[in-house]
Formats: C-alpha cells, structure tokens, sequence
C-alpha cells in the first residue's frame, strides 16, 4: 500500500509504503513432463480467485523466468508448470504484480536449489514490473518483500521511524485500475506541460518529506493532513474517480486523520488515517456503507512500525 509518494517517485521524488502482512502470495514451481516449446516453456496456473493476474502479467512473468534461468545457469530449460495462488485482488494498486513476481522468484529459486541475495531478486521482480507498468519505481518490489515500512527516496530504501500507534484503513472501491494508463496519462500531460510535472514532482516531494518527520516526530493529526493534501494533488492531475472521491469525503466525514487514494489511480482503493483500533472500525464501517466492497486495516505502529 502507497502512503505518499505514488507517480512522482518514477520521477526521483520519494515514497513512503506499508506491507499489508495479511494479503499473501504463494508460489510453487515443478519440472514438468510436458515437452518443452521454446515460445511456450513455462505454464502458469492460478489458484483461488485472482484470474486476471496472469492474463494481464503473463508476458512479464515469463521474461521474469527467461531472465532467472540465465542468472542462475539453467541449460536443460525444462518446460515448468508454476501455480499462483494470489489474495491480493488485482488492479487495486495493492502490489500485487510485484508480490507475485516475488513468489514466483522464490519458488524458481526453492526448485533449482539456487541461493538468491536480496539484489538479485530485487532485480529479477523488477523484470515483470517494468513489463507490467512500462516504468516501475521499485517501491513495490521493495516493500512486498518487507515486513516493515519502506521509505525509497533518492534510490535508497530505508525504514523509517514512526512516532504514534495508529491505524490505516485501507477501502477497495470495486472498480480495477491499470497501472500503465494512468502512469502513460501523467506522462502524456507532463509532455505537454512541463512546468506543470515540475510542480507535480514538487510537491509530492514536499508532501512526502513532511510527512515522514510528522511520522517520526508523532503528529498523528499532521500526518493525516498530508495524506489528505497529496489526494487533492493526484485528484488535481486527473488520477482520482467520482467513486474514490466519494469514499475520501466519507472517511473525513468519520473524523479520519487524513484520506486519499493509494497507488496509480483511476481506480482502485483509498486509505485513512485513524487514531486506533475503535476509530477504525468506525471508519472501515462508514466506508463499507459509502460503497467499499472490501476493507482491511492497517496497524503502524510506534517505533517499530511493523505490521502484522
């Protein structure tokens, strides 16, 4: 889950994530009996009810596995059979693209018995996610493989401090977004009005620097309110929907700290901000009465700011 930072960290600015520890991945790979086809050498299935993931990241994941045959030195190129079983719903700017690219990693890395430092399978994921969304941060990739919060600014990771115990609710608003219109709209808006993306970048880079010293320093409230300003700046480029909109001024009208949509937009889910287990549950309830088809909440938690 984005906290701030989304689009304008493909332009150096930077971003500020939370893993969500109970929307996993499981990957299992196998050697199959199957002849293998050179344009055909790998068969993914999928098990619960994510379907469209690999109907919209096939091609991804399969240069994803070229790539980790050659890395690892795989020279008898086996036809494999890989089942995905994915519980992060698809298009919500959830990361699940990443997350799958991840297990899919591991899974490969378990069956061909290969010892894969943290850089290497950073690399291998980012291979599916600049196929998925033509031009990927890594703040993704990053933060599905963490337990903790990840900080990205300047091409560094970090964990950053966190002051207050609060919660993030977290509203999928039903409709699915892709990653790659909206990065191609901003694009195409910051090409023809440069200035315009300067001052985008601008303060979505002010937005996220505040941000993380009100987190550090404990200001609950004040972090609220920078999620809430930086909606306004994604909503102001064209990124946000009626739905989505309606869901923020839902959640604000509980008393939520702060309110925005989270990932690429045009779709998707929002987040608030709430001072802790009862006010969430307020708000989760407020936005499941404006329209959310599903909800999960967030711990973020002092000092540590792990979520689990």
């Amino acid at each position: 889950m984005i906290l701030l930072g989304e689009h304008a960290v493909v332009y150096g600015a930077p971003a500020l994530a939370l893993p969500v520890a109970e929307l996993t991945v499981t990957a299992t790979a196998a050697k199959s009996s199957h002849p293998s086809d050179a344009a055909e050498d790998v068969t993914f299935t999928l098990a619960g009810e994510s379907g469209p993931l690999v109907l919209v990241g096939a091609e991804g994941l399969r240069s994803l596995v070229a790539e980790f045959e050659r890395t690892v030195g795989v020279t008898d190129r086996p036809h494999l059979d890989v089942i995905i079983d994915c519980e992060i719903p698809t298009g919500r700017g959830l990361g699940s693209s990443a997350a799958c690219a991840r297990a899919v990693v591991l899974a490969l890395a378990d069956l061909f018995g290969a010892e894969l430092d943290s850089g290497t399978v950073f690399d291998l994921v980012q291979v599916a996610e600049n196929m998925a969304h033509g031009r990927a941060s890594g703040i993704d990739t990053l933060a599905t493989g963490s337990p903790y919060p990840v900080l990205l600014s300047g091409g560094v990771a970090r964990e950053p401090r966190i002051g207050f115990d609060g919660r993030i609710v977290i509203a999928d608003s039903g409709v699915a977004g892709r990653t790659k219109d909206a990065v191609e709209l901003l694009r195409r808006g910051f090409d023809n009005d440069p200035a315009a993306g300067e001052d985008f970048v601008a303060a979505a880079t002010e937005l996220t620097r505040e941000a993380v010293r009100e987190l550090a320093d404990g200001r609950a409230e004040a972090f609220g309110e920078r999620l809430t300003a930086c909606h306004g700046l994604l909503a102001g480029a064209g990124l946000s929907t009626d739905r989505i909109d309606a869901l923020v001024r839902a959640a604000l009208a509980e008393d939520a700290l702060g309110a925005k949509i989270s990932g690429s937009g045009l779709g998707g889910c929002m987040i608030a901000s709430a001072e802790g287990p009862e006010h969430a549950e307020r708000v989760e309830r407020r936005l499941r009465e404006a329209g959310a088809v599903r909800t999960w909440v967030v711990p973020i938690e002092r000092f540590t700011g792990h979520a689990r």
